[in-house]
């Protein structure tokens, strides 16, 4: 290469730097350095209440003491358990902005003017009653002012089509944040929020109903634990055919498995106490049990028609099946539990009452995943969706028609599988950001309680850190912090990268 070649080539390479040397100044101040300092300072003894201008403590190096302590400390575990409840919701939220964006890919004005006359006067008609209702059901002003607002979005959209309603479903996306934070904890106030207000005469009214007919409330009990078992039922068997035709693995038979039986394990006992009779008591017993027989003992001692190429084959749908059936069998099993206590709440002098929600321990987390579930809906998980359908091949769907195929038989056969890869990276996004968030809501609507209840690691970082000045300690629950999004995300990319190309 020739001398000018060679001026002229570093001249490119110092103008390309030029113009990369901001982004790579600012990455190596505000993200590089602060990362190794603090990985140094999770190793040392670092407290500002003992390291600070009025005071001659020296800074001491530690080992790995901070880390040691962190891992028998209870309030991690239960912090980690409260992040892991609140990505229960991951599931529904992912499928709710799925559903979002299969009914915004729809054509409102296929059937022509005729057509659009009749969605926007069922919008209309839909709106209307709604707002009698709730007059006659006495709702507060705010109630109404809600609910108004919520039949001009449905109107307003039958009137403007696709693109106003996916306008209006993003537009929550915009206002994230404290501002949010705020506006949702005023409607959870247990006195004057609008929740409580539109909830209070339907409580009323099933007061009555409950005192009337009590034996109901504990057949509804019954039932919803039936449901749970039902749910387990299904799980059990779709593992065991993936398991004998040869498509799972024995590590990702036995991760399913656990994920499976865990609503049962943790909730089974408690349980039983609620259930009025022995016999059923004996029967919840016995179908855990045998849930827990059939996949430990049934792959061991019956032969496979196929064998597996690997222990973790098939390891991402049978994830994927056993997590959805968990969440399914954790809500069954708290409707049991709330139908089982009913009677004795309505007997009560005051009768049923309209939860205090950020307040009571056992209604501050429910109340965050609704409000993160409302969030999630219209998200950029709807727009990937959004993009996902638009590619997916006519004449796939087309072909299925052919064959018979209902609209049913059209979501699981072609949509579903062709939004795998979709489906894939939301899954692995929201995993990380279960793991890492719930600071900014818990900080602004809960501050973290009542009693630790809403607490999770990323909170616990800030306790910790900025309010009692134990800085190594924080960097050290920080670090542990990225060990588990490290090991869950390349755990995702490993199996659930070949199960979607699978």
């Amino acid at each position: 290469m020739s001398a000018s070649a060679n001026r002229r080539s570093l001249k490119d390479l110092a103008r390309g730097l030029a113009f990369l040397g901001p982004n790579i100044l600012g990455f190596l101040t505000f993200t590089l350095l602060p990362l190794i300092f603090a990985l140094v300072l999770a190793f040392t003894n670092w407290d500002l209440r003992l390291h600070n201008k009025f005071k001659d403590e020296p800074l001491r190096f530690v080992g790995i003491e901070n880390f040691v302590r962190l891992l028998g400390e209870e309030d991690f575990w239960r912090f980690f358990g409260n992040t892991l409840f609140f990505m229960m919701g991951i599931p529904f939220g992912i499928a709710g902005s799925l559903v979002a964006a299969m009914l915004l890919s729809q054509d409102l004005r296929g059937g022509g003017k005729r057509n659009a006359a009749w969605i926007i006067g069922g919008a209309g008609l839909i709106a209307g009653t709604g707002i009698l209702v709730m007059v006659g059901a006495g709702a507060s002003a705010m109630t109404l002012l809600i609910g108004g607002l919520a039949g001009m979005i449905l109107i307003t959209g039958a009137v403007g089509g696709l693109t106003v309603y996916r306008t209006l479903f993003y537009l929550p996306h915009f206002t994230a944040g404290v501002a949010t934070f705020v506006l949702w904890k005023n409607l959870y106030n247990p006195y004057t929020g609008p929740i409580n207000g539109a909830l209070t005469p339907v409580l009323e009214a099933l007061t009555s109903g409950v005192n009337a007919a009590p034996f109901a409330m504990q057949v509804l009990s019954v039932v919803m634990f039936v449901l749970m078992l039902g749910l387990l039922a299904i799980g059990v068997r779709r593992l065991l055919l993936w398991w004998f035709d040869g498509e799972l693995g024995g590590v990702a038979m036995a991760i399913a498995s656990v994920l499976l039986l865990l609503p049962c394990l943790l909730g089974s006992l408690p349980m039983i106490a609620w259930l009025p009779y022995g016999a059923l008591q004996v029967i919840a017993l016995i179908a855990v049990a045998a849930a827990v027989i059939c996949l430990v003992a049934m792959p061991l001692a019956m032969p496979r028609i196929f064998r597996s190429g690997t222990s973790g084959q098939g390891i991402g749908g049978a994830l994927l099946i056993s997590a959805v059936l968990m969440v399914g069998q954790f809500i069954l099993l708290g409707f049991s539990i709330v139908f089982a206590g009913l009677p004795a709440a309505a007997a009560d002098v005051t009768g049923l009452e309209p939860p205090k929600w950020l307040d009571n321990i056992y209604w501050a987390k429910p109340a965050l995943m609704m409000m993160g579930f409302w969030a999630a809906i219209g998200s950029n998980n709807m727009l990937l969706y959004l993009a996902g359908l638009a590619g997916v091949p006519q004449e796939l769907y087309e072909a299925s028609e052919i064959d018979g195929a209902g609209p049913v038989a059209k979501f699981w056969n072609v949509t579903w599988p062709q939004l795998g890869p979709v489906t894939f990276f939301i899954v692995v996004m929201a995993v990380i950001h279960g793991l890492q968030g719930g600071f900014e809501m818990a900080r602004t609507m809960t501050q973290g309680g009542p009693a630790g209840a809403t607490t999770t690691l990323s909170y616990f970082v800030y306790l910790e850190g900025f309010e009692t000045g134990r800085l190594g300690y924080a960097s050290a629950i920080t670090w542990t912090l990225f060990g588990l999004v490290f090991v869950v995300t390349m755990f995702n990319w490993k199996f659930g990268n070949r199960y979607v190309n699978d």
